[in-house]
């Protein structure tokens, strides 16, 4: 082996562990699936921007009021004791996304992700300004002139005045938002709403303008454990190799088998509306947000061209193999199962739910104590949370023992809205009438206005069994 060739197998290789992003123009497209993505964004972005302003019951619909402890979802006043109706929120969320993703794949990302949606209208504002893709890529490879920085000033000044806005309305569901914009009209915001209007608008600035699909392909882990729930009839948007290939240009109008080729004229366009910039002829990829843009401008191009649609479609594997999909499967039954019977769960709860929570403590100092008269008595603590929103009077009754009396204040029991009210209360009885040395009891509260408003929890008496 000669020195020269020595040296060549002993010279370093390097490798790049991370390639260097190469910033994607996607093309806009129009067709069914792009007005359905449209159309959901409207959908989404108006309620998120809309919802603070309706008001319900002369306040805001939707108010997540922190210092008062009150959650405000229209009609319904939640509190922090009621953390178990978000926990069955979040199941059936979770087992949606599930759902849907076995059933058809990425639709949530495709469609309804805040990341797709933001990035959307961040674009939309791009294209107003800057104008299509090619434009903006020649721009960008050209000189830095007056007119290349008027422009750039122009779309990152639209920029971020729509992150303000939405970092102003992320907050508005913390604050009442009527309150907040004239506080913020009038420069008097408080730190934490001006910290977090920054935050929350610097965030979608960040995400939108400039990492788009570095989110989906590198930070979002749905995009790694989305291949999981998939099947071979997992709907799928995939290329129909055996009629698109092989791949070649032809004129208009030409029929593919006269030139010996299949319907794929190799335009590339698929690739160039893509928002994160692969290739859908190579098959399913995790990169792949399902948003369809594919098969809008291969079914133009179809159409154009006089073949049939359909060559990038949703499809399944198994309708590629020429196999039968099958719709019903044994997980989409699991899933719709556990999804009838938490939600099922979750309305009759709601429906059935009483803002009133009851907590009683036993004085643990002492067992029991005996009176002047001879009876034995117990001392309790209550805590009585009113957690409707306005003011109740209550009243409170002891049973399941015979002959039971109790001392303190048990009528005109008065708690404000949101209000915890401490009652000392001593119940005493008879010890002949004691069968056990622990007995139940059971405390029963109502309103006095509205005496659907009740609830009865139990306690123990302890105390000697006479014999």
């Amino acid at each position: 082996m000669s020195q020269t060739a020595a040296k060549d197998n002993q010279a370093p290789i390097e490798q790049e562990l991370y390639k260097k992003r190469e910033k994607i123009y996607p093309r806009e497209v129009h067709g069914v699936f792009a007005a359905l993505r449209l159309l959901a964004m409207a959908a989404l972005l108006g309620f998120y921007y809309g919802m603070p302003w309706i008001n319900w019951d002369d306040r805001q619909a939707i108010l997540f009021d922190l210092p008062a402890r009150k959650f405000y979802i229209f009609g319904l006043t939640f509190w922090p004791q009621d953390f178990f109706y978000l926990s069955m929120l979040l199941i059936i969320a979770a087992f949606s996304l599930f759902l849907f993703t076995a059933l058809a794949g990425r639709l949530w990302c495709g469609y309804a992700c805040p990341q797709t949606v933001w990035t959307e209208i961040y674009m939309w504002i791009e294209r107003k300004i800057e104008g299509g893709s090619r434009k903006q890529k020649k721009r960008d490879q050209g000189p830095r002139d007056a007119s290349f920085f008027r422009i750039k000033l122009a779309k990152h000044s639209a920029w971020l005045l729509f992150s303000l806005w939405t970092g102003l309305t992320f907050v508005g569901y913390f604050t009442p938002i009527r309150e907040l914009w004239g506080s913020g009209l009038t420069w008097n915001l408080g730190p934490w709403e001006t910290f977090w209007i920054f935050f929350y608008g610097f965030a979608t600035y960040g995400n939108a303008g400039f990492m788009r699909e570095q989110v989906c392909i590198y930070m979002c882990p749905y995009a790694r454990f989305q291949s999981v729930m998939f099947d071979h009839d997992t709907l799928i948007i995939s290329y129909d190799e055996q009629r698109g290939d092989p791949r070649g240009s032809r004129k208009r109008g030409t029929p593919s088998s006269s030139v010996g080729l299949g319907d794929c004229i190799d335009c590339g366009l698929c690739v160039q509306v893509c928002p994160v910039g692969i290739d859908i002829r190579d098959g399913l990829q995790y990169q792949c947000i399902g948003c369809a843009a594919c098969i809008d401008v291969c079914d133009d191009i179809m159409d154009k061209m006089g073949y049939p649609r359909g060559l990038v479609k949703y499809t399944t594997e198994n309708a590629l193999q020429g196999k039968p999909t099958k719709t019903i499967r044994p997980r989409l039954l699991v899933y719709v199962s556990v999804l009838t019977f938490v939600s099922a769960a979750l309305v009759y709860a709601l429906w059935t739910r009483i803002p009133l929570e009851v907590d009683i403590l036993r004085d643990r100092n002492v067992l029991y104590t005996e009176t002047d008269e001879g009876l034995v008595q117990n001392v309790y603590n209550l805590k009585i949370i009113n957690m409707d929103d306005q003011l109740h009077r209550y009243s409170l009754s002891v049973s399941g023992l015979e002959g039971l009396r109790v001392i303190g204040q048990t009528e005109d029991i008065e708690i404000v809205s949101g209000a915890v009210a401490d009652l000392p209360l001593r119940v005493e009885i008879d010890p002949f009438a004691l069968k056990s040395t622990s007995s139940e009891i059971m405390f029963h509260i109502e309103s006095t206005v509205t005496p659907e408003i009740a609830i009865e929890e139990r306690a123990r008496f302890l105390g000697p069994v006479m014999r």
